[in-house]
């Protein structure tokens, strides 16, 4: 029998009366193994006394061939598209992706994370929850894993970000609200501590300098990225002695939720007070009535993160260039008419 330091695959074989590959197939969990074989093998491995160093084999592999796909929330349809798109191109390509939900939970993410660096994942594309530190990625950089953001980034961070114009497209939203004759605008959902917050605020702060909606009639109110925050933020806005008729809303989960406020009320999305959202998930177009929002190339993003990684990974580099992706406006019902005429006729156009 081999002693214990210089046991090997080759016999463990001989000892299982197998060959090398199906030995190497029960070692790395294949379920195309007969359960008697695979038996047969484990015993072989305990008698030749074979330690099985999983590091070592994927490094003998270059790279394992799981990518850890880590999502910050993958309730909101959004990021679920998001998922699929990077699915589609890994599954393509013969990659296993790993799928994590963080549930925007800083803690969560770290054990995630560090479950999959133990398992010796080829890469990690991650969307970093709330409260992620600049520094939380860094043992990762240091170990040469590559890392790909996606749709949200962190501030002072080299890592590559595949993520939409969110600046630009917070602003046509905004503008188009402005030149449907709203003169009261809010926007509702989100976040300071995000940079992806900071991005459409800021789109939608521009759009009101430009066309000359002073601060005094700009309501922001922060609040939780879901259908319960975008009903928090509705109620509070209407609270206010003049409350705003439009609003852009950080995403279509918080729009979908200011809709379902509304109706509470005995109010209608368009009819009442116009309603725009940003993400322009699959649901948006068939809600009643159908949401306005921001176009977002959702799963020609995750395609375009995994293409990348999958790039990454062959070139065994940590770097890639950014990519910001276009986007545009979907005008649909929930917008409403055009204020414009019957604010001239009230004497009060702007």
């Amino acid at each position: 029998m081999a002693s214990r330091a210089k046991a090997t695959i080759l016999d463990i074989a001989r000892e299982a009366g197998v060959s090398k590959s199906t030995v190497s197939l029960v070692l790395q969990g294949s379920g195309l193994i007969r359960p008697e074989t695979a038996i047969k093998v484990r015993k072989a491995i305990e008698d030749v006394g074979y330690v099985y160093n999983r590091g070592a084999a994927n490094l003998r592999k270059a790279h394992s061939n799981v990518i850890g796909m880590v999502i910050n929330d993958l309730t909101n349809p959004f990021f679920a598209e998001l998922a699929v798109g990077m699915e589609r191109v890994f599954q393509a390509a013969g990659i296993v992706p790993f799928i994590a939900n963080t549930a925007e939970s800083a803690v969560r993410q770290e054990e995630v994370l560090k479950s999959l660096m133990e398992q010796g994942v080829a890469g990690l594309i991650v969307s970093p929850a709330r409260g992620t530190t600049p520094g939380a990625f860094r043992r990762i950089e240091t170990a040469g894993v590559p890392i790909v953001f996606a749709m949200r980034r962190l501030p002072e961070s080299r890592i590559p970000v595949i993520a939409p114009d969110n600046h630009r497209g917070a602003f046509i939203a905004t503008e188009h609200l402005i030149r449907k004759g709203h003169r009261r605008l809010a926007f509702f959902g989100g976040s300071s501590d995000l940079v992806v917050y900071q991005e459409r605020l800021g789109g939608f702060l521009e759009a009101c300098e430009v066309l000359g909606i002073p601060a005094s009639d700009r309501t922001i109110v922060e609040g939780e990225t879901s259908r319960k925050g975008g009903m928090a933020c509705l109620d509070t806005a209407l609270a206010a002695v003049e409350p705003p008729t439009a609003a852009l809303c950080f995403n279509d989960a918080v729009a979908f939720g200011v809709m379902l406020a509304l109706r509470k009320r005995g109010l209608e999305a368009g009819a009442d007070f116009a309603v725009v959202g940003f993400d322009d998930v699959t649901e948006a177009e068939h809600y009643i009535p159908a949401l306005t929002s921001v176009t977002v190339d959702t799963a020609g993003l995750g395609e375009r993160a995994a293409h990348v990684m999958l790039k990454m990974i062959q070139s065994r580099t940590t770097r890639a260039e950014d990519h910001i992706g276009a986007v545009s406006l979907a005008v649909r019902e929930s917008c409403g008419p055009d204020r414009n005429a019957r604010n001239a006729g009230m004497g009060d156009a702007a």
